[in-house]
């Protein structure tokens, strides 16, 4: 990697006076979910005060250690299948097409809402395995529960201006601030949503998750509007460099005095790992809180 990143003994934190630290006193507390196996192992560094973070990441521990079968399904310990009663397939019918969507809880009378957006060769299935990702997903889909919101996974058939049009009418189809978590090439869905006047004041905030670089977003109007971001990436990711996405995050931190952003880099991590390793408790309390 190229740079920047502390050694791991020069800075190490304990994770709960770190963020502790930089939560400001107006902050949102969600009720939490397996909160100790799905924080984050450990802080090698942070910066401009907490606003970038360089998170412990290590293979053996966070995955062959967490998974029974590396990549495929995590220990038990990690999910509570409950939600599979409140979880379905849905059908959404938009603009004479069809969006095919895994919901958790109920969309329509939600105080709150997530709505992941998969990257390329993906579909609904990715952000509704309860067991692949070291069970984050599944652990999004219980604190959605838990804090009266509702979860979504819609299939993206493109990543044009018809995909970004089948994501807005599910944006535009609920009532509560949705959260829009986009990864990988999905992240070019929440790029151009980020511009659209009717979807940006139902933002409670956006989430980059290994997601495709777009300097766009610094002038977009979601930023004018000060919608809050969060991106996580892994430093060893060779699909988009980190520091790509870096450079768009410090641009969006210029917009605003301070910008509401957070950068999460997982030392070592690949293209994956922030789907496994975001903590979603603390994403979540950190662009509704704001």
């Amino acid at each position: 990697m190229r740079g920047v990143l502390a050694s791991r003994g020069a800075l190490s934190l304990v994770l709960t006076t770190l963020v502790t630290s930089f939560v400001p006193a107006h902050a949102l507390e969600l009720r939490g979910h397996k909160d100790r196996l799905f924080a984050y192992p450990g802080i090698l560094s942070a910066s401009e005060g907490g606003a970038f973070m360089v998170v412990e990441y290590d293979k053996m521990r966070d995955i062959h250690r967490r998974d029974v079968e590396p990549e495929r399904r995590v220990r038990s310990n990690y999910i509570s299948l409950g939600v599979k009663k409140k979880s379905r397939l849905a059908l959404h019918e938009a603009n004479g097409r069809s969006i095919e969507t895994g919901v958790t809880g109920d969309y329509s009378r939600a105080r709150l809402a997530v709505i992941f957006v998969h990257g390329r060769g993906g579909d609904q299935r990715l952000g509704m395995n309860d067991y692949t990702f070291g069970g984050n997903f599944n652990r999004l889909k219980n604190l959605m529960l838990l804090n009266g919101g509702a979860y979504l996974s819609p299939t993206v058939k493109s990543f044009d201006d018809a995909g970004a049009g089948d994501i807005r009418e599910l944006v535009l189809a609920g009532k509560a601030p949705v959260v829009l978590a986009c990864a990988s090439m999905g992240a070019i869905i929440c790029s151009k949503l980020a511009n659209d006047p009717a979807v940006v004041p139902r933002l409670g905030g956006m989430v980059l998750l290994g997601g495709a670089p777009d300097m766009g977003i610094a002038k977009s109007l979601a930023v004018r509007s000060r919608v809050p971001f969060v991106f996580t990436h892994g430093s060893y990711d060779t699909v988009y460099d980190w520091q790509d996405q870096k450079s768009v995050f410090d641009a969006v931190r210029r917009a605003g005095n301070p910008y509401p952003a957070q950068f999460i880099l997982f030392d070592t991590g690949s293209h994956g790992t922030p789907m496994r390793m975001t903590d979603w408790k603390q994403t979540l309390e950190f662009v509704l809180s704001r």
